[in-house]
């Protein structure tokens, strides 16, 4: 198959990428013995699992479903390789219909509270399972989007040092832990994990020498370029080094960073003749600004690019008014608010071309949707020869088996 040939929409997942991502990720824990785990959360394309678990230790879930998927992708056909993956699981509360369902499938279960360790912790350790507390170590290094900040004043996720050591649960089940668990970055780099190991040590740092292991949790943009990985792998020695503990990371988008791309095609153009403005602006019709409406939608195909907000990448583009033909790109469901961004090209745009959206991979098919009955963009791998693969097309029965 050619990508002329692709059905639009579809996600298409560049495999020589993904191994450029992985090779940079696997050349770390060579360094250094770090433990790297997939967050499924951010790419869960599971045809790629066998190879993803050839270069990493692993995955890690946030639910039972994602812990099923590692187990029966990833951990069981490399195990009949002899190669050994882990599954690690953290969520805020546990359902006592899931967990011995979770005690099948992971090997580490992250917990969120004492109460439920209490709930759950004994059970776990009697099954062989090394378990963890997510701890907030009240340092927030993000900006501009705090819907993603676990730090944040409030926050549901992970336990106060004030909470930790004060609680009457302290004392009879802090023997449980093996290990504890922060994930504080958001696409941030290592100065900021530097700057989130130094609040860890300050609040927690009398218990890590009784851990086994200490997770860094996700956030890590380890494969963007100018990325700074000596001063990450010079954090994960001062644990190492520090208090003898093993070290677990657990990138997501780190694994799929830049490697995917969503293709849609233009169903309608609408507006007034294109007119050559100077500077930047021009927001209706009015301004000479015309929208194409394409087969794709933020809402449902990239629902980051309205809840972050932020204006996707999109190939032979520019910034709107920076050439000589701008346009509104917008989805084709019945949200007004459905708009992808305002982008210019050298020529006019025509029905049924075809554009072209960058760095697709990550937090696109795992947060897709189905309103208004948008069909879900099919799934293609481009092989490391240059091949297109049709992985999976979905159709009207998986809009109406949801429902």
């Amino acid at each position: 198959m050619k990508i002329s040939g692709l059905p639009t929409p579809c996600y298409v997942v560049d495999e020589a990428l993904i191994i450029k991502n992985l090779t940079i990720l696997r050349n770390i824990i060579e360094r250094t013995g770090v433990r790297i785990l997939l967050a499924q959360k951010a790419f869960s394309m599971y045809a790629l699992y066998p190879l993803i678990g050839r270069y990493l230790c692993g995955a890690t879930a946030s639910g039972l479903y994602e812990a099923r998927l590692c187990a029966e992708e990833m951990v069981r056909p490399l195990a009949e390789q002899n190669i050994k993956c882990e599954n690690h699981i953290f969520s805020p509360a546990y359902k006592e219909e899931d967990f011995e369902d979770i005690l099948c499938y992971c090997d580490h279960i992250v917990f969120n509270s004492w109460r439920q360790v209490e709930k759950f912790g004994t059970r776990a350790k009697a099954a062989g399972k090394s378990i963890g507390l997510r701890i907030n170590p009240q340092c927030s290094t993000q900006k501009g989007h705090a819907i993603y900040d676990p730090c944040a004043p409030g926050s549901r996720l992970g336990i106060t040092i004030e909470n930790f050591r004060d609680s009457v649960l302290f004392r009879k089940f802090f023997p449980l832990l093996d290990g504890l668990h922060f994930h504080t970055l958001c696409e941030q780099d290592s100065d900021d994990l530097e700057t989130t190991l130094d609040a860890v040590e300050e609040k927690f740092g009398e218990y890590l020498s009784h851990m086994n292991w200490i997770n860094f949790g996700g956030g890590h943009h380890i494969t963007r370029e100018g990325y700074d990985i000596p001063r990450l792998e010079r954090c994960i020695r001062r644990m190492q080094e520090g208090y003898g503990l093993t070290v677990y990371l657990e990138p997501g988008e780190a694994v799929a960073l830049n490697a995917g791309f969503l293709v849609s095609s233009v169903l309608e153009i609408q507006g007034p003749a294109e007119k050559r403005r100077q500077g930047f602006g021009g927001n209706s019709v009015d301004d000479g600004l015309r929208i194409a409406i394409l087969d794709t939608s933020a809402a449902c195909h990239m629902p980051d690019v309205l809840e972050m907000p932020y204006r996707p990448p999109l190939q032979k583009s520019g910034q709107p008014w920076e050439k000589a033909y701008t346009y509104r790109l917008g989805g084709s469901t019945c949200l007004a608010g459905d708009v992808i961004g305002d982008y210019s090209f050298d020529a006019p745009l025509q029905e049924g071309d075809r554009l072209v959206f960058e760095d697709m991979a990550i937090y696109s098919m795992v947060k897709n949707n189905t309103f208004n009955g948008m069909p879900l963009p099919s799934i293609v791998l481009k092989q490391e020869s240059g091949e297109y693969k049709l992985i999976k097309k979905f159709g009207y029965e998986d809009f109406k088996g949801r429902l």
